[in-house]
């Protein structure tokens, strides 16, 4: 005789509707994956880059090495002024241009005599360097470094001698600031410069002068938490342009053996390989200005808040980070300009992004892995980042339908890829019910970390995600839904 308590989970296994409580194993990892670095990395999402130095003296954005350290002295110099600004504007963190390829040090570098310890600045005993790095960790923000490995000071370049000095002073910087969260080394190397005296040019293989696999290992040793960024990663690479934009396609992998800093393949930089056997997620750089270091001239040319909601959706919603230059003045302040543009676009975002239509609504699925849930659509909108919906093994599409519970005006579409296990969407489409038909709004093929699409407004109650194609199984565990205001997305300039 069968015993009642074991007759309903046979029967509702019969049915189809017990297979919920079964344990069902997640996918595999999809190679390349993120390292947890990496992955810290990916969620800052946007931040500073602070280009300042004896250029922002000189007028110029490449100094050629010669410039007196006297020339550098900021009246009003105040980091903690530099944080406030960028915390309000939603910022993570802040890179520093700590040295540019003048060779102008912003810290006492023991290993040189062009650096603030021979300027007028607070007598030669200032260090910005400590400063905003102690800003930094008073307000929250994430700290970085941009160390330059081309230096058109030293009479060392071109020499072996110069990677010495150039790990001594990257030792510096990783041993006596505290934690740093990005390591920047820019592909600009080689080319005339002052050279100690010698005024001449200096080429080296990009490849091999700087021995960066030894290189690297200081970063490592140091800072083990840090990403390194350069044309080649190995953690994060460049974007492949100055303006901030992701390709609307934009794998996180690259091979990276394939590049050095300086050496590159923009349109690979760009957009990422599907095959590619390497985690290098892309960071997306562009000043709020037409230069990156600051230019009184260009005080009327602070990029409009449209446009910079355009390179938002461009970068951080193409898979990217967002890494904004704000290029503090000759007093050693954010200019009041740039400081009202930042409070302008986080007041732009806070609207954009106010109320997610689609948090804790119901989400239905043609087919989820062994109907278990742990892996049900309902997933995709409980605001967990752990949890997520996914296919079985070997169902590379699927068709998620939301419900809005009554007819909305939507104009944003959000969606995250759980990249712990891998990138794999490779192709999809949103469609809105309208009229009891659907209408296609908005197509894209990447999705990785975040992918956001903006639309012309449409009212509809329920919006169909459909992945056409993947790698593997696809992987969701977000999808959000907003009514922005249109105002934002009209562009003064629409070839940018």
């Amino acid at each position: 005789m069968i015993r009642k308590k074991f007759l309903l989970p046979v029967v509702l296994t019969l049915f189809g509707l017990y297979s919920c409580s079964r344990e069902v194993p997640p996918p595999e990892p999809l190679a390349p994956v993120p390292a947890p670095r990496q992955l810290a990395w990916q969620h800052m999402e946007f931040y500073a880059f602070v280009h300042f130095s004896i250029n922002t003296f000189t007028d110029k954005e490449w100094g050629y090495g010669d410039e007196s350290p006297s020339l550098f002295n900021p009246t009003d110099l105040d980091c903690r002024q530099w944080v406030q600004v960028f915390k309000e504007a939603g910022m993570k963190g802040v890179i520093l241009t700590a040295k540019h390829h003048d060779g102008f040090c912003l810290w006492p570098s023991k290993y040189t005599e062009h650096s603030v310890k021979n300027s007028p600045w607070k007598d030669g005993k200032g260090d910005v360097v400590k400063e905003l790095s102690e800003a930094c960790r008073e307000a929250g923000l994430k700290f970085g470094v941009y160390l330059s490995p081309w230096d058109r000071n030293s009479a060392l370049y071109g020499t072996p001698e110069y990677i010495t000095y150039y790990r001594n002073q990257l030792r510096e910087l990783l041993t006596n600031y505290g934690p740093v969260f990005e390591v920047w080394f820019d592909g600009a190397n080689g080319g005339t410069g002052y050279y100690g005296g010698a005024r001449e040019e200096r080429k080296i293989d990009r490849r091999t002068y700087y021995d960066w696999p030894n290189t690297r290992k200081i970063v490592r040793e140091l800072q083990p938490d840090a990403v390194m960024f350069s044309d080649a990663g190995p953690d994060v690479r460049w974007v492949g342009n100055e303006r901030g934009i992701a390709g609307e396609t934009n794998w996180s992998m690259i091979n990276k053996d394939d590049f050095a800093p300086g050496i590159a393949d923009t349109k690979i930089l760009n957009h990422g390989l599907e095959d590619g056997k390497d985690w290098v997620p892309a960071e997306c750089d562009v000043s709020i200005r037409p230069g990156w270091f600051y230019h009184k001239s260009q005080d009327d040319q602070v990029k409009s808040v449209n446009q910079l909601v355009d390179i938002y959706l461009k970068s951080q919603g193409r898979n990217g980070s967002f890494l904004l230059n704000v290029p503090p003045d000759r007093t050693g302040r954010i200019h009041e300009k740039d400081a009202e543009r930042l409070k302008e676009f986080r007041k732009a975002l806070d609207e954009i992004f106010a109320v997610n239509l689609a948090a804790g609504k119901n989400v239905s699925a043609d087919t989820w892995r062994g109907k278990s849930d742990q892996y049900a659509p309902k997933n995709l909108t409980d605001g967990k980042e752990e949890t997520y919906w996914c296919t079985d093994d070997g169902v590379k599409q699927g068709v998620l339908t939301l419900d809005l519970e009554k007819r909305r005006d939507v104009n944003l579409f959000l969606v995250q890829e759980y990249i712990p296990l891998g990138q794999r969407v490779k192709s999809f489409k949103v469609e809105a019910l309208v009229d009891g038909s659907w209408q296609e709004v908005a197509r894209g093929t990447t999705i990785g970390y975040k992918r956001i699409l903006h639309f012309p407004t449409i009212r509809t109650d329920k919006l169909r995600l459909t992945i056409e194609d993947a790698r593997a199984c696809p992987i969701l565990n977000n999808v959000e839904v907003y009514h922005a205001p249109e105002r934002y997305f009209v562009l003064d300039n629409p070839k940018h």
